[in-house]
């Protein structure tokens, strides 16, 4: 039995799930709407206050199926309303991130800055010179961009320069030792 999957999802004031008949979950909030198709293995039902999750036959894959239908409707709920949220710092000499307009600049070393362009739904903010935030209502897009910003200069081990998440820990290298003869 799925332990995620078995657990009902409340519904939070303001927010509405609709279910359409192939199986596609709407969810609408104060700070948008989201929807997902989950798998026809799944049934999911929506009655006063609750979603709940439940599968016809206890297969692999549906088994493997019921926990997943669920982590994603609730990643829908959590982002229609407080929405998700990365923060990156940048570490290295002479790096520096700015917004103009919607597009976040970046000076990583490089002979040329590094220009990006919000995608829809997605914003960035720069609070300081050194940190880049990236919001969003729909998680999956919030961590593929903030992985597509990293990507540019991952954190390397000796010196710890680079672009990493706030939460990361960088596992350091010593570095090369004098020769003795």
């Amino acid at each position: 039995m799925s332990r995620i999957g078995v657990k009902p999802i409340a519904l939070p004031a303001g927010v509405e799930v609709t279910v359409s008949d192939k199986n596609l979950v709407t969810v609408k909030g104060p700070k948008g709407e989201l929807s997902q198709q989950v798998s026809n293995l799944i049934k999911v039902e929506v009655e006063e206050g609750t979603v709940r999750f439940s599968r016809s036959k206890d297969a692999r894959e549906d088994r493997s199926q019921h926990g997943l239908a669920r982590t994603l409707v609730n990643n829908m709920i959590v982002g229609v309303t407080e929405g998700f949220k990365k923060k990156l710092i940048l570490n290295g000499v002479g790096y520096r991130a700015e917004k103009k307009g919607n597009k976040l600049v970046m000076n990583l070393g490089f002979s040329h800055p590094v220009e990006m362009e919000d995608p829809e739904g997605i914003k960035t903010e720069v609070p300081d010179a050194l940190t880049v935030v990236v919001e969003g209502i729909d998680k999956a897009l919030v961590g593929n961009y903030a992985a597509i910003i990293r990507d540019w200069r991952r954190p390397e081990p000796y010196k710890g320069k680079g672009i990493r998440y706030e939460d990361e820990v960088i596992r350091r290298k010593e570095g090369k030792t004098g020769a003795k003869a």
